[in-house]
């Protein structure tokens, strides 16, 4: 622990690095597969969405001996449709059964009590109608979509437009991923899911606005010196903050894979998947996009203003000049190649060479005029 706190604080001050922001097309590429491969799985395997949203009948049993597969063959024979089971801690099962009515449901209630051998009024049945599933979706749309225009339209005031597109671009990585690995997992999307997707974008944030609050701190005043250019200066952000993002995402990790692995695998609490798994990949893409998307996408725009590739003229020309200097057995610290902050580009530079001493000020004292005789 103590040699990744001093690794923390030789990143923070510049000792050491890695170049995020110029090997960025690395992980623009990275970022474009994974999210075409979510994609497709989306398209081809769909999301599997749960009875909230299509409307259906939940069945929750007490305990028995049958086993998860075999309950589903009851309740598929009864129903006439697909069913989910899922094994509760209890010893209980859960079958979900979509596309029935009320009628339907108390046939399939009794069917079931025969098949698992429990007593018909031990089984609770709840029944989910289509319209109330389909009113869910679209406010969960709506949330998500005012979500996101607030989240621009603060971050656009609160640093710049720039910034604000690339945390747009990073949220749209980390929701595309997100839900694609739904897809091709298999799990049920439930109000749970849509609960972790908007928890994920929380987290996402937080570690993006971390780094461009300090991107914004430390390239005020940027065009004043002539040492580094935006680029750099954004890549020592992303440095500086790297360790906190690490710990921050590892702390957040940890119990949601003892939720989602433990609780949900091992203990065999099934309905905690639903929000667990979008917590999981939430997390884990959202710290990937706010270092290697969103940060890189700043330093891209930025860079094509006038002033900033004018500013990258100027340190590579200032660079050159000391390379020269430096082949030529002249001191670069000399030539005015100052830590940027610690002077400005227009101060005085300092005087090369021997120093003449000023003219003693007692010199000429008693002599009206000053003057030697």
């Amino acid at each position: 622990m103590s040699k990744l706190g001093t690794l923390g604080a030789r990143l923070h001050r510049g000792e050491v690095g890695y170049d995020f922001v110029g090997k960025r097309f690395i992980w623009y590429g990275v970022s474009v597969l994974i999210t075409v491969l979510a994609i497709v799985g989306l398209a081809v395997r769909g999301l599997n969405m749960g009875i909230e949203f299509q409307g259906g009948a939940v069945f929750t049993t007490p305990e028995t001996k049958i086993s998860a597969s075999q309950a589903e063959t009851y309740a598929e024979d009864a129903a006439g449709h697909d069913a989910i089971v899922q094994e509760l801690g209890s010893g209980g099962l859960r079958i979900q059964v979509s596309g029935v009515d009320t009628a339907k449901s108390d046939q399939i209630k009794e069917q079931l009590a025969q098949d698992l051998k429990v007593d018909a009024e031990k089984i609770n049945a709840d029944l989910v109608g289509p319209s109330w599933g389909d009113q869910i979706a679209n406010k969960a749309w709506q949330g998500l979509g005012i979500f996101l225009v607030l989240v621009v339209i603060y971050l656009a005031i609160a640093f710049e437009w720039r910034m604000a597109l690339a945390a747009f671009v990073a949220l749209i990585h980390d929701i595309t991923i997100t839900v694609g690995i739904y897809a091709l997992v298999g799990f049920e999307v439930t109000p749970g899911t849509v609960i972790g997707l908007l928890t994920i974008l929380g987290y996402s944030l937080y570690d993006t606005v971390v780094v461009f609050d300090s991107l914004k701190e430390q390239t005020k005043d940027l065009t004043k010196q002539t040492r580094w250019t935006y680029s750099e200066i954004a890549n020592r952000s992303i440095n500086g903050t790297l360790v906190r993002s690490i710990n921050t995402t590892v702390v957040a990790l940890l119990p949601v894979a003892g939720l989602l692995f433990i609780g949900g695998g091992v203990l065999g609490a099934g309905m905690l998947n639903d929000i667990s798994l979008s917590l999981f990949v939430g997390l884990a893409a959202g710290a990937y996009s706010s270092i290697f998307i969103a940060t890189p996408l700043v330093a891209d725009l930025k860079e094509r203003e006038p002033k900033m590739k004018a500013l990258k003229k100027r340190v590579l020309a200032k660079r050159a000049q000391s390379a020269g200097q430096d082949q030529d057995g002249t001191d670069p610290a000399e030539a005015g190649d100052e830590p940027y902050g610690d002077e400005p580009e227009d101060a005085t530079p300092a005087v090369v060479g021997p120093r003449h001493q000023p003219a003693s000020r007692t010199r000429g004292r008693g002599r009206p005029s000053g003057k030697r005789r």
